[in-house]
C-alpha cells in the first residue's frame, strides 16, 4: 500500500545571513593576509625554550582530540549512510530519505574537498616554519610558494572540517525541527571551533586556515541543502509503505 508524508515547507532563508555573512568573512580573510595576526596567534602557542608549540605531543589533543573525536565523526557517517540506505527500505525511515540523502552528501563534500585543496594550495603548516624552528619559508595564501622539496598540505584546515561538516545537521533539521536545528547549529561550530584551537595549539594550522574551513563547510551544507531539501512551498511525498495482507 502506498502512504502519504507531507513535508513542512521550508522558511525562507536569509541570503545575508546565509551567503552574505561568508562572502565578508572571506573578504576579511584576503585582507588579513596584510597583517600579521596569523603569525602572532601562532606565537602565543609556541614556547622556543621547550623547541616547539605546546601541544605538540599532548596526548590529550593529539589522541583524544584529535584521532579519537575523528572516529566518531567518522562513526556518525557511517550511521548517516546506512540510514540512507535503509530509507529505501525501511517504512520508518522512508519519510526521511531526503533529509538523509542531503545529510550524506553534505558529509561526504565537506570532508573530501580538502585533500585536493591542500595539494593545490600547497600551503606550509606552522610546525614546518623557519620562525617556529622548522626549514620551510612563509609565504601568503595569494602569494607564489617558495621553492622546496616538501610542499605544504596545511590550507585549508583538515581537522577543522570534521567538526564543521556538521553545519550539515542544522540544514538537515532545519524545516522539520528548527529548534533543534540552531542546537546543531551551536554544536557544529562549538566543534569546528575546538577542534581548530587544538590544531593551532600543536602548530598544526593559523588561525585563517580554520577560518577558511568554516566557510567552505557552510557553503557546501547550504548548497545541498538549497539543491536537495529547500522548497519555499509544502511538498507531498509518496512513500510506498508495507501494509499487512487481511485475510
Amino acid at each position: 500500500m502506498v502512504s502519504t508524508s507531507i513535508r513542512p515547507a521550508s522558511r525562507p532563508l536569509n541570503v545575508w545571513l546565509c551567503l552574505g555573512v561568508p562572502a565578508v568573512g572571506a573578504i576579511l580573510l584576503i585582507l588579513l593576509e596584510l597583517t600579521s595576526l596569523d603569525m602572532d596567534l601562532a606565537k602565543l602557542f609556541y614556547d622556543p625554550v621547550a623547541g616547539g608549540f605546546i601541544g605538540r605531543h599532548s596526548y590529550f589533543l593529539e589522541t583524544v582530540l584529535h584521532d579519537r573525536a575523528k572516529q566518531v565523526v567518522i562513526a556518525f557517517s557511517v550511521l548517516a549512510i546506512l540510514g540512507f540506505v535503509g530509507s529505501f527500505f525501511m517504512a520508518r525511515l522512508m519519510p526521511f530519505k531526503r533529509e538523509l540523502g542531503c545529510l550524506v552528501l553534505s558529509l561526504g563534500l565537506a570532508t573530501s574537498f580538502v585533500t585536493p585543496m591542500k595539494a593545490v594550495t600547497a600551503v606550509q603548516c606552522p610546525w614546518s616554519l623557519e620562525q617556529f624552528g622548522g626549514h620551510e619559508t612563509y609565504s601568503e595564501l595569494l602569494s607564489p610558494r617558495p621553492p622546496t622539496e616538501k610542499p605544504g598540505r596545511c590550507w585549508p584546515g583538515g581537522h577543522a572540517a570534521t567538526g564543521f561538516t556538521l553545519f550539515a545537521l542544522f540544514f538537515v533539521l532545519r524545516d522539520r525541527r528548527p529548534r533543534l536545528a540552531r542546537a546543531a547549529f551551536v554544536f557544529a561550530f562549538a566543534l569546528g571551533s575546538v577542534f581548530s584551537i587544538g590544531r593551532m595549539m600543536q602548530g598544526a594550522h593559523f588561525f585563517s586556515h580554520n577560518v577558511w574551513t568554516a566557510v567552505f563547510c557552510w557553503l557546501i551544507c547550504l548548497g545541498a541543502y538549497y539543491w536537495i531539501l529547500y522548497r519555499p512551498g509544502a511538498k507531498t511525498e509518496i512513500v510506498a509503505k508495507a501494509q499487512p495482507v487481511s485475510t
